[in-house]
């Protein structure tokens, strides 16, 4: 029996934008970042309003298709409730198609929202977070970002595929557990102007790698954790990568251009998500004069402190 919403509760979610892949960590390893978008969800007596404002306001959808309608839909469906009518009003602020988690935040954004809405009608019921991280990976496809953006912080995740034959067969398992970040580590992001399809990045990707390669990319991935947790002198090393950003290059020149020179300067530098984004992992102030050359070249540099999961109000 499904439950129809009161017209008149409004929920605000804010919610984190998001750095996957960390180098080795491909489609595994994330983090939050302190760059948020607001969601703002009111029920009404029927029909669908959407407004969007900020970061792709020309571009998105104001219609049902809108990822963020998408996903407060599909968790007011998950808690088995329904509004007869809603205003989605989104305040965005993480840039568009950069490797910066946009799309996993809106997906977050909607499914938290509709969990708020969810508490104010009733304060026990509503999704855990490993439902959120469920759900939101399922937009997705894979857990890095959005877990990411649920939980906060640094995030391993993963999947599991079903045994055929098991009653979930049809459904990959998504899973993620935070870890705790270093204080003294803070993120810079460049963002260039131009964008990236993470569909054409992913797709210059070969479908086998060397065992060797996969071997020294396991080994990092394992390092990295330790240098975000414990050991941030380790982050030159733990974000060497051999399995994805080398074969991106061609398609992100400006890119692995300054993922180089960052590196070069021992600035532990990779390519954020798909790109084109850098994100650079420091624990000491940013170069004055690489962040000059860099704005020079037409790139907004960001200093981002490591986030907390969504939020809301």
């Amino acid at each position: 029996m499904t439950t129809t919403l009161p017209t008149g509760l409004t929920v605000t979610a804010r919610v984190p934008a998001s750095s996957a892949n960390l180098g080795p960590g491909f489609d595994s390893l994330g983090l939050a970042l302190g760059l948020y978008d607001e969601i703002t969800v009111t029920t009404t007596a029927s029909g669908l309003t959407v407004t969007v404002e900020g970061e792709g306001a020309d571009d998105v959808p104001c219609n049902p298709s809108h990822l963020v309608v998408r996903a407060v839909e599909r968790g007011l469906e998950a808690a088995g409730v329904w509004a007869a009518g809603l205003d989605v009003l989104c305040r965005n602020v993480i840039p568009h198609s950069r490797g910066l988690g946009s799309s996993a935040s809106a997906a977050v954004g909607g499914l938290a929202a509709a969990n708020g809405l969810v508490r104010k009608l009733d304060g026990f019921a509503g999704l855990t977070d490993e439902q959120l991280v469920q759900l939101s990976s399922e937009f997705e496809g894979h857990p890095d970002n959005a877990s990411a953006s649920v939980l906060g912080g640094a995030v391993v995740s993963w999947s599991v595929t079903p045994e055929p034959g098991e009653p979930s067969a049809s459904a990959r398992e998504f899973r993620a557990v935070r870890i705790g970040v270093h204080p003294s580590i803070r993120a810079v992001a460049l963002v260039p102007e131009d964008r990236s399809a993470t569909a054409h990045t992913r797709g210059l990707l070969p479908a086998t790698v060397p065992h060797g390669d996969a071997a020294f990319n396991a080994s990092r991935s394992a390092l990295l954790v330790v240098a975000l947790t414990q050991r941030p002198d380790l982050l030159m090393p733990a974000t060497e990568d051999l399995l994805h950003q080398a074969q991106r290059a061609p398609a992100l020149p400006l890119t692995t251009r300054w993922i180089a020179r960052l590196r070069s300067a021992g600035i532990a530098a990779t390519v954020s998500g798909a790109g084109p984004t850098v994100l650079a992992l420091c624990t000491g102030a940013f170069p004055d004069e690489l962040r000059a050359a860099a704005q020079a070249e037409g790139l907004r540099v960001l200093d981002l402190a490591v986030s907390d999961g969504v939020y809301v109000s």
